[in-house]
């Protein structure tokens, strides 16, 4: 289990600053548990640039890689912040552990690996226990609403038999670049040919599937995924760019997980401009039924800031190793 040492504030780098890694600097700066030491980004618009010029009120100045710290002493925890898919980060979380320190990455493939990618989740485990540190996945979701929360809510009842969690939002206060990755603007047929290519949509739905599976002490054997525009029914205002009568508003995603054929975990996920009514609910089948709903849903893009952040000084006093959020205390 991981616990906080009380050796003062943890220095923290931010890895990766697009709108994410910048609300990551923000909440930092505003954190009594960590220090912000450090950011890096290899996009050469940003590199030398300070934080203050990128919206983030502090003088530090962005480099193009971490650096190299001192043989002995606590290495600042990086908060990463650069990509989606585990495979196209896992040389920088890598690299990262290498030098020693530990990670709390915003990856969604991250957050629970081992699924559809035991080998590389293996060659992570194996290279954090030998640098003695600590990696983890974490986000509003996957990382908390479907997954974490579900299970926390799973402690208090009995043997669960099914569990339903579902999560809409209307993405016109989210950024750009979710708006896009959620196929907003495009044709159906646009659509259509970018899902078969597993180039659109939310990533990390079966993750948080099979995070709560275990949370929830569900062995899943078997897992089924559907993904379907959200088509709008006239013009859609609001968002970055205006979506059109007829084109594509956003998703429609839906995991199932199977124990012998039977459904026993489905999450429902609806992330489109205009969808309605936004919020967060979750219902647990058991001898003691739980229905838990939160109007409006929790924030996205600055409860994952928050939660990366608050993980921060949990993975640096944790257990070396890759972690996943239920292995974290559940208050402060």
């Amino acid at each position: 289990m991981a616990r906080v040492a009380n050796s003062g504030p943890v220095p923290v780098v931010v890895m990766g600053l697009g709108a994410i890694g910048r609300e990551i600097a923000r909440a930092s700066l505003q954190s009594e548990e960590v220090t912000l030491v450090g950011a890096v980004d290899t996009h050469p618009a940003l590199v030398g640039k300070r934080l203050d010029e990128l919206g983030v009120p502090s003088p530090i100045q962005v480099e193009p890689a971490l650096r190299r710290g001192p043989a002995r002493g606590r290495r600042p925890v990086v908060l990463h912040a650069t990509g989606s898919s585990f495979p196209a980060v896992a040389e920088q979380l890598l690299a990262a552990v290498k030098e020693g320190h530990p990670v709390v990455s915003t990856c969604e493939e991250l957050v629970f690996p081992w699924v559809r990618y035991p080998e590389l989740s293996d060659r992570l485990e194996r290279a954090a226990q030998r640098a003695g540190v600590s990696v983890l996945g974490t986000g509003v979701n996957p990382g908390f609403v479907l997954d974490r929360l579900a299970a926390t809510l799973g402690q208090t009842v009995g043997p669960v038999r099914h569990v339903l969690a579902r999560r809409v939002v209307d993405a016109r206060g989210r950024r750009e670049a979710l708006q896009r990755k959620i196929g907003a603007g495009l044709t159906e047929d646009e659509f259509d040919a970018l899902a078969a290519k597993n180039a659109v949509g939310h990533v990390g739905l079966l993750e948080s599937a099979a995070l709560c599976a275990l949370g929830l002490g569900l062995d899943l054997d078997e897992y089924e995924e559907e993904l379907t525009p959200v088509l709008a029914h006239e013009d859609i205002p609001g968002g970055a760019f205006v979506v059109p009568r007829g084109r594509v508003a956003g998703v429609n995603q839906t995991v199932v997980g199977l124990v012998d054929g039977q459904e026993r975990v489905r999450l429902e996920l609806m992330l489109a401009l205009g969808a309605e009514p936004p919020g967060d609910q979750i219902v647990i089948e058991s001898d003691t039924p739980l229905r838990v709903e939160i109007p409006g849903g929790i924030p996205g893009d600055s409860a994952t800031a928050q939660l990366v952040v608050h993980a921060a000084p949990r993975v640096a006093a944790a257990e070396s190793g890759l972690l996943t959020v239920l292995d974290l205390p559940a208050g402060r």
